[in-house]
């Protein structure tokens, strides 16, 4: 169950106990991963990636023109790619894409991995649409009205996996960074 990071206390699975080496942030579109990821690795000191410019960056094209291009499933294999090698690296905050979760070996690998602190930053569907109106251009996702809420529907079971899951719709970005460091140990 997702947690309220202003009640003070925070749930974290027990496979997650050790101190992070790395935190991967996921969530579905609009729930501040590329806003809050910065913010937490400048507290700790750390490197903040964001998967999809690094996608963008070596494919020589935006995530929306690799879509209409090769089609999700191919994307998805592309993104696990980097994701599995991004993962490797110690003092690092990676923002995944929204969909990132839906691929099994993904889950499996960021869940999995010694010193690794997956973070759930959970929005309501709502709040997802307010933040991001005007931005379907660029997300692919988001242009799919139709299918946007059975999306996130059958994301959210997945997203909630993570090791933390945190309710983010009425925080500051600053209020989300804090909870994640605390949330993660690394704040003693």
């Amino acid at each position: 169950m997702p947690i309220q990071p202003e009640s003070g206390s925070a749930h974290v699975a027990s496979s997650a106990n050790a101190i992070p080496r790395r935190i991967v942030l996921t969530g579905f579109m609009g729930s501040g991963k590329s806003t809050v990821g910065p913010l937490v690795a400048a507290r700790l000191g750390w490197q903040f990636v964001d998967v999809d410019d690094v996608i963008e960056a070596e494919a020589g094209a935006t995530i929306a023109e690799l879509f209409l291009a090769h089609g999700e499933p191919s994307f998805r294999e592309r993104e696990h790619a980097t994701i599995a090698r991004l993962a490797l690296s110690d003092s690092l905050v990676l923002a995944l894409g929204g969909g990132a979760i839906e691929h099994a070996a993904t889950r499996a690998l960021l869940l999995n991995s010694a010193g690794t602190l997956m973070v759930h930053l959970e929005v309501a569907l709502d709040t997802t649409i307010l933040r991001c109106r005007g931005t379907e251009h660029v997300r692919p996702i988001l242009a799919d009205q139709a299918n946007l809420a059975s999306r996130y529907h059958r994301r959210l079971p997945l997203y909630r996996s993570a090791h933390v899951s945190l309710v983010v719709d009425a925080l500051r970005p600053e209020q989300v960074s804090e909870a994640i460091v605390h949330a993660s140990g690394l704040d003693r």
